[in-house]
Parts: structure tokens; sequence; C-alpha cells
């Protein structure tokens, strides 16, 4: 996210709101968190000193269901980013009509320098600080940046302690512990139905169609796969190391597989290198923008090449930028709607911790498609009904739910 998170949040929910017709004191009700923890972790280092780190978790609102969101172990997470993330994951579930409400959470450290001992003392302490805010029913975490499923597994380990068995705690778990089949993929699988959603209505097709990828983790490497195995060509991908083109299209199973092997694409000759910044800009037909939040800006939005945007990263797109690019004809597919694969395969996942019933990841898989596919008509509909942007209809969809819910509900 940028360092505007929480503004450029509250701009976008300010703008859905008057479309609405909310009063003010409901947009204020709705907008302001339900709850923000923030509590210190104090560990053993490996080398036998005491390091302390700060967590938080913020709960924006509960109205539809159960808190839900990431955790992110990184050294920008501060309380006015998680509290802008929470508030976007509380509009990304109404969006595709999964029940629950927006959580978010994290610990300010560079997870890059810890060991797997720190990490795992870290997240089990972390856990000693909200085991009491955190549940199935209550508030239910996920894997974020530099998160994983050993991450929930240890959360799901620590939380027995105190309140039993109860896996439907965190999701995106290992298999093994009641990790659901198709939660790693999801994400950025959510981007190719959302993407092919969009092209449906054009007219078009993914066939052909050169895409550039911003980001080549686990929501842009998946992506990539993905989008090629439809017949598009993946003219270019970055990732912390730079950026690297293909006219041609990569071989994007070669570029994951060394990447996977040389944790980054740092060295790799697949392709041309190039600024990793100037990726966004590259001459394609869709661009994927998957890693960090504020990309995209005012002074880089005009020289985007890419008719659509697939906002993969959570806040890709700076609101001056957006304006730019919807000015200029771009379709953006906001992130609300175009990276709720995560979450709505985490509902798949709870679901079936909750039932101790599991399917087969065929099923995942389709019902994701038929949540996206439901959630692109009600966002369409209110895009050519109120003639708004997607990223306006999505957030009018979004907010207009938990409003209705929250009035039905009562103060």
């Amino acid at each position: 996210m940028s360092k505007n998170a929480l503004d450029n949040a509250n701009y976008y929910f300010d703008h859905a709101a008057k479309i609405l017709g909310l009063s003010s004191d409901v947009a204020l009700q709705l907008k302001t968190p339900h709850r923000q923890v923030k509590v210190e972790c104090n560990i053993e280092m490996d080398d036998g000193k005491i390091g302390t780190y700060v967590g938080f978790r913020v709960q924006h609102d509960n109205a539809r269901g159960p808190f839900k969101g990431g955790l992110r172990y990184h050294y920008e997470v501060d309380d006015q980013e998680v509290t802008a993330l929470a508030q976007l994951m509380t509009w990304k579930t109404s969006v595709v009509g999964v029940p629950y409400g927006g959580g978010k959470g994290g610990i300010t450290c560079d997870a890059t320098k810890l060991s797997p001992g720190e990490t795992q003392r870290l997240t089990r302490k972390f856990v000693d600080g909200i085991y009491d805010v955190i549940g199935p029913t209550s508030d239910i975490p996920a894997p974020d940046m530099y998160t994983n499923s050993q991450t929930m597994a240890w959360i799901f380990d620590q939380y027995a302690k105190y309140h039993g068995y109860a896996p439907g705690v965190v999701t995106g778990k290992p298999i093994e512990l009641g990790g659901s089949l198709g939660r790693s993929s999801a994400t950025g699988r959510g981007c190719l139905y959302a993407c092919q959603n969009l092209l449906d209505v054009l007219g078009e097709s993914l066939e052909g169609k050169r895409v550039a990828v911003q980001g080549f983790g686990n929501v842009g490497g998946w992506a990539a796969k993905l989008f090629a195995e439809q017949g598009a060509k993946i003219v270019g991908i970055s990732d912390i190391s730079g950026g690297y083109v293909h006219p041609e299209g990569f071989d994007v199973d070669a570029a994951l597989e060394y990447s996977k092997a040389n944790r980054g694409l740092e060295g790799f000759s697949g392709g041309d290198k190039i600024d990793g910044e100037a990726i966004l800009v590259h001459d394609c037909d869709i661009l994927i923008p998957a890693a960090l939040g504020g990309v995209l800006t005012k002074e880089n939005a005009g020289d985007v090449a890419a008719k659509i945007i697939v906002e993969g990263a959570n806040g890709p797109t700076e609101p001056e930028a957006d304006e730019i690019l919807i000015k200029n004809g771009k379709y953006v597919i906001p992130d609300i709607y175009a990276n709720a694969g995560g979450v709505t395969v985490s509902y798949f996942e709870w679901a079936q911790n909750m039932q101790h019933f599991y399917w087969g990841e065929d099923k995942v898989n389709d019902e994701l498609r038929r949540i996206m596919a439901l959630a692109f008509d009600s966002l369409w509909h209110e895009t050519k009904s109120r003639d708004i942007s997607m990223r306006m209809a999505a957030y009018c969809v979004g907010v207009g739910r938990v409003s209705q819910a929250t009035a039905l509900r009562g103060v």
C-alpha cells in the first residue's frame, strides 16, 4: 500500500457513499473500525538477544459475518496501513457475496532477516496476544505478504492450546491440517476469471492477448501461468530484481522454475532485462499489477499501454492515476473484485473446516468461477446503470450490501 493507503480507501468509500445517498452518520458508522488491537511481541533471537516487535489486528466490520483478512510480516506494516486494508476486506467480501466482514493484521518486521525458528516464535507470541479476539466464528486470519501455509499452521496450533481443536480459526493452511485444494492458486485464478468476465461482455477472448505481470510471487506467478494456459502471451514479468520482457511470450513454467530455484528472477536469461517499473508501461493488452500498492501514479498512468488493468495487488492504483486511466479509455478491474479469489476460496476452506467435509479441486475451481461470475454481473450492472467506473461500481455494490446488513441488524 502507499503512504496514503487509508486516505485512498476513504476517498473511494466517500464517493460510493455519496452515490448511494448514505447519510453522514451512517457513512461514519460504516467507515469506523470495530476494534483495533496492538500487541507487543518479545522473542528470544537466535543469537540470544531479545527481539521486540509490534503486532496489529484491525477488525473493521462484522455486519455480514466474522472478520476476515490476511496477516502480513513486513517492515512497512503500521496501524494506518492495516486499518486501510481491513476496510478494503469489508467491501471485498461483500462484493463477492461471501458471509464475512473485513479484518487485517500484521507484524512490523523484516521477515527476510528472520530465521524459521525466529518466525515461528514471533508467530506464536503474536497469537498469545490476540487469541481472545480471533476464532472460527469471530475473526479468521489468512496468509498475506511474507506469511504462508506454515505460518497458518503455527497459528492453528498455538490457538488450539487456548481453545482446543479448531481448524477454522485460519485459512490458507497446509492440506494436511485442513487446508483446501486450490487455495494457493485462488487469487491468481480469480484474476483470470475476472478478466475473462470482462472480455466476455466486450465480445473478446483471451487468445493471443499480450499480458504483462508486475510481481512474480504467488499471485503474479499463478496469474501468468493460468493466463498463458488460456492462450494469452506473457510478454513481461517482474520482481524486485527488475523487469524482463519477451515479445513472443515467455515459457512461464520455465520462469517459475527459475524463480523458485533462485528465490527470484535475478539473472534470468529468458528475456530482455528492463527497469522494474517500466513493466507497468510496457506494450501489452492486459496489465496485472500483482506486487505492492501505489505503483500506478499520476506520473506514469498516462503512459500505460494496456487496455485492461487487472488489480492483483491491493491498492496498486492511486486515485489520481485511476482518473487518468479512465479518461484514457482503460478498463480497470478493481482490487476489491479482481483479487477476491483468495478470500472466496478461503471461505470454501472455512466452510469445509466447519463441516469436516472436504471438496475436490475441480469443485473448488468451479465454485470460484461461479461466484466471480455472479459478482461481475452485479458490478457490471452497476457500472452501466449508474454510468460509473468499475471501481466505483464495485464500491457501490460492496458498501451498499454492508449498509443494508447493518440497518437490518440495528444499532
